[in-house]
């Protein structure tokens, strides 16, 4: 069965344009022009994917996108910015709001299509993980259920809620346990060296990997190395 993408943009000739270039390449497409009416197509039947315009009428796709990442059910559901804005901080904003990825407009179609494949394959499980559970301090990770877990001793394990880019980064550093790897290499293992991804994204999932660690105290883990990148150590250098 296609994989289904549902697009959330309140002009239909863009509209029509990304809903006819992603079927031709093999997707199922749904439209929306308001984030009420995608609410209620999503809690219906989960998309593969949402594109989401972030000037929409009512309430702004950032905002939207920030709800859904703050509901259990939608967590970890893809998301694909599409704006005219395309300042680097409004780039981090979209980022930071929950999208995995950020398209300006005007944009060519086949870059769009590129990013939509490359997004979904990064649902993947990563080869160089293996497909045995994974340890590193109190993190633990099993790839056969796609949960990962915080142990400390005495206090009953605690479940943690990663989005999709935000679990395959955490996969290959624990895979990878205390070696230090550059943005250019997390490009290249975690999101498949595709090369509409800016080097600016690695920080802010790292941000976003951390905030979902913090709670459990297990953000430490994840030390930056000035110059060079960012490692999973099995003892923090901060206690």
């Amino acid at each position: 069965m296609a994989q289904r993408i549902l697009v959330v943009e309140d002009e239909p000739s863009i509209a029509e344009l990304i809903s006819i270039n992603l079927s031709h390449a093999g997707y199922q497409v749904e439209k929306a022009l308001q984030t009420e009416v995608a609410l209620k197509m999503m809690q219906e039947s989960l998309p593969s994917l949402l594109i989401l315009d972030w000037m929409l009428p009512g309430k702004s796709g950032v905002q939207f996108a920030r709800e859904l990442r703050a509901n259990e059910r939608f967590r970890s559901l893809p998301i694909l910015m599409l704006t005219a804005k395309s300042d680097e901080a409004d780039k981090v904003l979209g980022l930071d709001s929950g999208a995995d990825d950020y398209v300006t407009k005007p944009f060519s179609p086949k870059e769009l299509v590129a990013r939509v494949r490359a997004i979904l394959r990064r649902q993947l499980p990563i080869e160089e993980a293996g497909s045995g559970p994974l340890s590193v301090g109190p993190l633990r990770l099993d790839p056969s259920s796609h949960r990962v877990t915080v142990v400390i001793p005495h206090c009953d394990p605690t479940s943690v809620s990663l989005g999709p880019t935000e679990y395959r980064l955490l996969q290959f550093l624990m895979s990878n346990p205390e070696r230090v790897h550059s943005r250019a290499s997390l490009l290249d293992k975690v999101w498949g060296n595709e090369v509409y991804i800016e080097e600016r994204t690695i920080d802010v999932h790292i941000k976003r990997l951390r905030a979902a660690l913090a709670p459990t105290d297990s953000d430490r883990f994840i030390e930056t190395v000035r110059g060079s990148g960012y490692r999973i150590t099995k003892i923090p250098t901060q206690i």
